[in-house]
């Protein structure tokens, strides 16, 4: 349960903005030794990379330094907008995706020089950009910053308006939390676990009552998107790792749907879409084409360690997006045919990122494993 938001806005936003001054202070001092170490050491050993410890103390001036920028412009756009008054009209919405962008790209900026990220990315909806529609975009969700490179490539690259659908924690970050909730966004509280097991009708309509008003959030979220807008979800409902895998397609048996669960069973790499808000979504948009996304080199970042532990070297991210047309999404089918149509893109993309992991990062993988046909910057699932 989130605390309430005026606690979060009183409470939370200062101390968060304390902490990162203080992180900041912290840092310049640690990022001035461990430059001084590591100088040291490649004058001895020519060719070494930087210490991990100095790309931590990088990544952190460069977080606490936008974290704290992004409250200050904030509380500023709050003030001269009337005291909130005019936060909704059109110039303070642009004001507000300018600064998401600012702040995105800071840092990324600081994530290529302190940890050579270098993010490849294949099959750009160019046409679907250049023609001014609205988008959905289905993401796989896995590993550490996957959804900040996606909305920094959206705003920064194709110029879009990011529409997220989000975890409901997440507005425990004030700047998440403000910037987030003045734009068009929908957070999604966690379910509740039961005081006692369920049989598996009791599971399926618990899910049902819980999903019905957090897809009717995405429709309307969805039915307002204009010509710049991009619907942005993650259908796995959460972050990728082995154990939410093994929950995930155990979830599908209990609930009795055994088709799906094999289908999941088949997909090692993702965890099965939840069909209910993406199909909400893409119902509630008919002019939109669909964009479905893949990557591949954060995936294995389950832990903390191996997240230092990828501080060693260059940390290369490739990026597959696959477009569909508006009039091949299959809107007028029922849902059985539906919920197969995004379980047929989804054994795609778990192609794909096996593919990638087979030929290994950083590189490219051999051939075209996602089977697909791409036309004039366009992809079509083969059936």
């Amino acid at each position: 349960m989130l605390p309430p938001r005026p606690v979060r806005r009183f409470a939370l936003a200062p101390l968060v903005a304390a902490i990162a001054v203080s992180l900041a202070a912290l840092a310049i001092p640690v990022a001035l030794l461990s430059a001084a170490y590591s100088l040291v050491r490649r004058r001895a050993q020519p060719g070494r990379r930087p210490s991990r410890l100095l790309r931590v103390a990088c990544l952190v001036l460069a977080w606490s330094a936008g974290e704290t920028a992004a409250l200050t412009v904030l509380l500023c756009l709050w003030i001269v907008s009337g005291f909130g008054g005019r936060l909704e009209t059109e110039p303070y919405q642009a004001r507000h995706y300018a600064l998401m962008e600012w702040f995105l790209d800071l840092v990324y900026r600081a994530a290529e020089r302190a940890c050579d990220l270098r993010v490849e990315v294949s099959g750009p909806p160019d046409a679907a950009a250049a023609a001014g529609r609205p988008v959905i975009v289905l993401c796989r969700h896995a590993g550490p910053g996957d959804s900040l490179l996606m909305v920094h490539h959206l705003l920064s690259v194709y110029r879009r308006r990011p529409r997220l659908v989000m975890k409901a924690a997440l507005q425990l970050d004030p700047s998440v939390d403000i910037v987030a909730n003045r734009v068009p966004n929908v957070f999604i509280p966690r379910r509740r676990r039961p005081a006692r097991p369920e049989t598996g009708s009791e599971r399926a309509e618990a899910a049902l009552a819980t999903d019905r008003p957090q897809t009717e959030l995405i429709r309307r979220l969805a039915a307002g998107l204009d010509r710049d807008g991009a619907l942005v979800i993650f259908p796995e409902g959460g972050n990728w790792t082995p154990l939410r895998w093994r929950r995930a397609v155990d979830r599908l048996r209990r609930r009795g749907e055994r088709d799906l669960a094999a289908r999941a069973a088949a997909m090692p790499n993702v965890l099965p879409p939840r069909p209910g808000g993406a199909l909400a979504a893409i119902e509630a948009c008919p002019e939109a084409d669909v964009i479905f996304v893949a990557h591949a080199g954060l995936d294995t970042l389950v832990s903390v360690r191996d997240v230092w532990q990828s501080l060693r070297g260059d940390l290369t991210v490739r990026v597959q997006w696959w477009r569909v047309p508006a009039g091949e999404v299959p809107r007028a089918a029922g849902r059985d045919a539906q919920v197969e149509w995004l379980f047929d893109w989804w054994a795609r993309v778990d192609g794909w990122v096996t593919a990638e992991h087979a030929a290994g990062l950083p590189g490219t993988a051999a051939g075209d494993p996602a089977g697909r046909v791409v036309q004039g910057g366009e992809a079509r699932v083969q059936s």
